[in-house]
């Protein structure tokens, strides 16, 4: 499946399908938020959640493929992500997109 950020796929003319969408809502155990407090004392790279952020990316695009292959799709354009959240230690990724058919 063919996902571009742009919203057109140079040299072919496409026919939309309708937006897609994938979206997880991940969080850390106890004792990574202990530790990721201790991590915002002396400064750096929080890598617990960075490793969780880059997992829920990885099931949220997963998830807005199967929508997008559900509809036919021959490609995602104009795919975003957005994330939110949840409550404290979770956070919700969103992958969105519009599903598009190759004419």
């Amino acid at each position: 499946m063919l996902i571009v950020t742009i919203n057109e796929v140079p040299g072919k003319k496409l026919e939309a399908l309708g937006v897609v969408r994938g979206s997880t809502v991940q969080s850390r155990n106890f004792g990574h938020d202990i530790m990721a407090g201790f991590r915002t004392l002396v400064g750096g790279e929080v890598t617990d959640y960075a490793e969780m952020l880059t997992e829920a990316r990885q099931i949220a695009t997963g998830r807005m493929v199967k929508n997008a292959e559900e509809l036919g799709a021959d490609a995602v354009v104009g795919m975003r992500y957005a994330s939110a959240s949840v409550m404290q230690g979770a956070a919700e990724v969103i992958a969105y997109g519009t599903a598009v058919k190759f004419v």
